[in-house]
């Protein structure tokens, strides 16, 4: 691709700052004895909480691209430390539901609070409109990304590559 690319900046700022925020996350999870799929699987489970998605297991394995077993042992893994619950879903109550735990909500918040607010700071320097096409940017930019991560739409259970069982 050409350097003169005003796009290629564009990327190459992006990427720093996936690195910088991917390092905090290493450094958040190594300080409070969590996985770096815990911290992800943390983040997946608020966001469904703030957008009110009920958030089942199988929900966060696809999320995070885990499989069953996978997902079954991480859940384990937060609900041990005292960062998720499983509750039974009120209106089916074959369905478990994860919820994170207040606990770890504080826990996220004293650390990545300051720098939410900071990043929320910053963007009052910015007029309406500019906001408007900031967050347009950054959803196409998401949405390029999780088609790179999964170009393929998932299979029906059971089904192999070629249509048939497994």
């Amino acid at each position: 691709m050409d350097e003169g690319e005003p796009g290629l900046r564009v990327v190459q700022q992006l990427r720093a700052i996936t690195v910088e925020l991917d390092l905090l996350g290493a450094e958040f999870a190594q300080h409070d004895g969590l996985h770096p799929t815990d911290l992800r699987a943390l983040i997946c489970l608020l966001d469904a909480a703030r957008v009110h998605t009920h958030a089942t297991p199988g929900w966060l394995g696809r999320q995070l691209g885990l499989n069953s077993a996978g997902t079954t042992a991480l859940v384990d893994r937060l609900e041990r430390l005292g960062h998720v619950r499983r509750e039974r879903d009120s209106r089916d109550r074959r369905r478990v539901l994860l919820e994170v735990d207040e606990r770890a909500v504080a826990l996220g918040q004293s650390f990545f609070g300051p720098l939410i607010a900071e990043v929320v700071a910053a963007t009052r320097t910015f007029s309406d409109t500019e906001l408007a096409t900031i967050q347009r940017f950054l959803l196409n930019v998401h949405e390029v990304v999780a088609a790179q991560r999964n170009p393929h739409p998932p299979r029906p259970e059971g089904q192999g590559t070629l249509g048939g069982t497994r």
